[in-house]
């Protein structure tokens, strides 16, 4: 279990040290100011960076698998479908990063109409990285479903707690406001 741990939380800090690090200074921003700097600098990741990201979580899914060469013609259908996800996701954030910039009243119909195409390109998405999945998740050992189960669980760990972060930075935020 301890090597399944380091297999796991080792690639993702050193992931999340690269994008982590400030340059210079001993002081630390705090979170607001982190995703102040973070915004008027640049809304999110590079295109590079993204992918990099979608690279090193590919790599650590596919390391804690330790799939036979039986199961690895399953992988490459996977792995397209979590790039194309991944490809989808940075669109969807550039086009909010467009809209943002562009600073113009906003029409709620419009609003809601682009929700809905956006939630209906994602489910179609989510849809095919489903499909691709079933072929490998039908051949992984009950030790593979095992490890695949913890993977999920710490990533969907991971999310709460940055979700949690970007809720308590805007928090602050809005508290320096007033």
């Amino acid at each position: 279990m301890r090597a399944l741990f380091l297999s796991v939380a080792l690639p993702l800090a050193l992931t999340a040290s690269a994008f982590a690090q400030q340059p210079g200074g001993s002081q630390q921003p705090t979170p607001s100011q982190q995703v102040q700097q973070q915004t008027a600098a640049q809304p999110g990741p590079s295109q590079t960076e993204f992918n990099i990201l979608t690279d090193a979580r590919i790599g650590i899914v596919k390391a804690v698998l330790q799939l036979t060469p039986e199961q690895a013609k399953y992988w490459p259908a996977v792995e397209e479908a979590i790039r194309a996800r991944a490809q989808t996701r940075y669109q969807r954030i550039a086009a909010v990063a467009e809209r943002l910039g562009q600073q113009r009243a906003v029409d709620p119909v419009e609003l809601l109409r682009g929700r809905a195409d956006a939630l209906a390109q994602r489910a179609a998405g989510l849809k095919k990285l489903a499909d691709a999945w079933q072929p490998l998740y039908q051949s992984l050992s009950p030790d593979q479903k095992q490890r695949m189960q913890v993977l999920a669980m710490r990533v969907l760990h991971q999310l709460r707690d940055a979700v949690d972060t970007r809720r308590m930075a805007t928090y602050d935020e809005e508290d320096d406001e007033d």
